[in-house]
């Protein structure tokens, strides 16, 4: 029998054995490794199922127009770059729908929610616009179901809608009485290890843009004051990173694609500035700009409206230490002629055409030119923008209006003739107002008319109101907030508007309850609400028109709005 052995000559070998094994067990774990997690991202898509014009300065400053965006090219895009990367997120940053063309917005833009399914989108932040018809109908649209304040729209596409698989998100949008949150605050995604936190919110002065009736039983809280109290949960859960989705922006005069671009401005520039400094990506959205910038250390994009654009980003992810090591990002164009389509989704495209060609195809009127632009001169001015001031005053002068003023946010696109028609179609026509808005006539002083003219300088820019042929003013912008206005320049029907007279301006609903901060015309004491569409008042018009052999319309902004140049007098 063998001897034991002391304790002397056991010492050694438990060195030995203890050199030999790797700390922590019999087998070394490694540590998790890098890892590069792809999203793509849109904002502002409003329904737009089919292309729209998209106009660009390339790199050597030429003037590029063509056709992007809709649900078929973003597909293609999709596709390729999941052919590449097959966990790439599809994420939205609000404005899904609302706001919508009558291709989608006829149908309760469920085929546009549809759609953004079929493309497996994982989560969205709440727009403003998603709130257009109120808070049921938007929990409707989200959870399925037919009862809803539209039931000539709701579940007539398909005859049962079923809701969406994707998730809104809003960490700041809570119900009025409970003080709940009325969806999530926050998603959690894990790709190929890492754990990325969305954390959304919706701006918080969402009620200006929405009628009070869209707002009721609603607040909404600071934005990243609401980000940033989600940070501990997060944290707590073990997330390795948080990208912020919020639904407000800003603007920068750089390029769309321009790398790391250093002259953002507006709302979404103080929210950045606030937010946890562990969120380190933020995207934006509501400005319908395009941009890709950075706020200090912060990545903050943008990718236009209309799905005309889609921002691709690259997050490099240590799951380890918890952290993100990089973030890079490109805005991609949506260009239909290199995406085609994927079969699913050209066969819903082609569905919704085909039921919806009879109602939107119908001509309704000539037009004095072959487009008349939405787009605003340099004192904000607007082709289009005239045409329905002028059509909303025709249709409400009967009733005593003097003046029509409409907001730039209500015009939603232009007229445009494509070779070989001859006259508008109704479709084309509905996109331009897809609100359905009421015209409303309120009585202002002349001191109060100015004053509502100031309020078009606001914290994010100027947001020109559009108005009809009977009034025209001067502004300065040399001038200091408050003073742009030039006191005497004001002038309806020829003649000065006199501070202490009074006149009856007619605006849409939206608007007189003080929309777009407009408080001036939620303070006027004596409204009349017509009970006339705002759309209806500018289809009778051009039909009105073209019946008197003078088809309406021009190419350029009728010079309404004079701006001063350099603060020099009027001539």
């Amino acid at each position: 029998m063998e001897r034991a052995m002391s304790r002397s000559s056991i010492r050694p070998l438990i060195l030995l054995f203890v050199a030999l094994v790797p700390a922590g067990g019999c087998s070394q774990v490694p540590r998790p490794q890098p890892v590069e997690v792809n999203l793509l991202a849109v904002n502002d898509f409003h329904g737009h199922i089919q292309p729209t014009r998209f106009s660009h300065r390339n790199a050597t400053g030429e003037q590029l127009s063509l056709k992007a965006g809709g649900i078929g090219a973003l597909s293609g895009l999709l596709a390729e770059m999941r052919a590449r990367d097959p966990e790439l997120l599809f994420v939205g940053g609000g404005d899904l729908i609302g706001g919508s063309p009558p291709l989608s917005a006829m149908w309760a833009d469920e085929p546009s929610l549809r759609a953004l399914d079929l493309l497996d989108m994982r989560l969205s932040v709440v727009g403003n616009h998603e709130l257009d018809q109120g808070r049921e109908e938007l929990l409707r649209q989200v959870r399925g179901g037919c009862r809803s304040p539209r039931p000539d729209r709701a579940c007539r596409f398909e005859s049962v809608h079923p809701g969406i698989g994707f998730t809104y998100i809003a960490a700041n949008l809570v119900d009025r009485r409970s003080g709940e949150q009325l969806f999530p605050a926050y998603r959690i995604e894990r790709v190929r290890g890492a754990r990325i936190a969305f954390v959304g919110a919706v701006l918080e002065d969402v009620d200006t843009q929405l009628s009070r009736q869209s707002m009721q039983g609603l607040r909404t809280l600071d934005e990243a004051q609401a980000i940033n109290a989600q940070v501990p949960t997060l944290l707590a859960q073990g997330v390795d990173t948080i990208v912020a989705v919020v639904h407000q922006g800003g603007a920068t005069p750089e390029a769309y694609d321009q790398p790391d671009c250093r002259q953002l401005s507006g709302p979404i520039v103080e929210i950045v500035r606030r937010l946890d400094p562990r969120i380190k990506v933020v995207l934006s959205g509501h400005t319908h700009q395009g941009y890709l910038c950075r706020v200090g250390e912060v990545l903050v994009t943008q990718a236009g409206s209309y799905g005309r654009l889609a921002t691709h980003l690259t997050l490099r992810i240590d799951p380890h230490r918890h952290r993100l090591l990089e973030a890079e990002a490109r805005n991609l164009l949506v260009d239909p002629s290199r995406y085609a389509p994927s079969a699913e989704i050209g066969a819903l495209q082609q569905a919704v055409e085909r039921r919806s060609q009879a109602v939107l195809g119908r001509p309704l009127a000539r037009l004095a030119v072959r487009e008349v632009p939405q787009a605003y001169d340099d004192a904000g001015e607007s082709p289009m923008g005239n045409l329905i001031a002028d059509a909303q005053l025709a249709a409400t002068a009967h009733l005593g209006a003097q003046v029509a003023l409409t907001n730039p946010g209500g015009i939603r696109a232009g007229l445009v003739l494509e070779p070989g028609q001859a006259e508008v179609s109704y479709g084309q026509v509905a996109s331009t107002q897809p609100f359905n808005n009421s015209l409303t006539i309120v009585t202002l002083r002349g001191a109060q008319l100015r004053e509502l003219l100031e309020q078009q300088w606001q914290q994010d820019g100027f947001r020109p109101l559009q108005p009809s042929a009977s009034f025209s003013y001067s502004w300065d912008p040399g001038r200091p907030g408050g003073r742009h206005i030039v006191a005497d320049s004001l002038r309806i029907d020829g003649r000065p508007v006199r501070d202490g007279d009074l006149y009856r301006i007619t605006v849409n609903s939206f608007m007189a309850g003080g929309g777009d901060k407009l408080s001036v015309l939620a303070e006027a004491t004596e409204r009349l609400d017509t009970g006339l569409n705002d759309l209806e008042a500018l289809i009778d018009y051009l039909q009105a028109r073209d019946r008197a052999g003078s088809p309406a319309g021009h190419s350029l902004a009728a010079g309404r709005i004079r701006r001063l140049e350099d603060g020099r007098p009027e001539e």
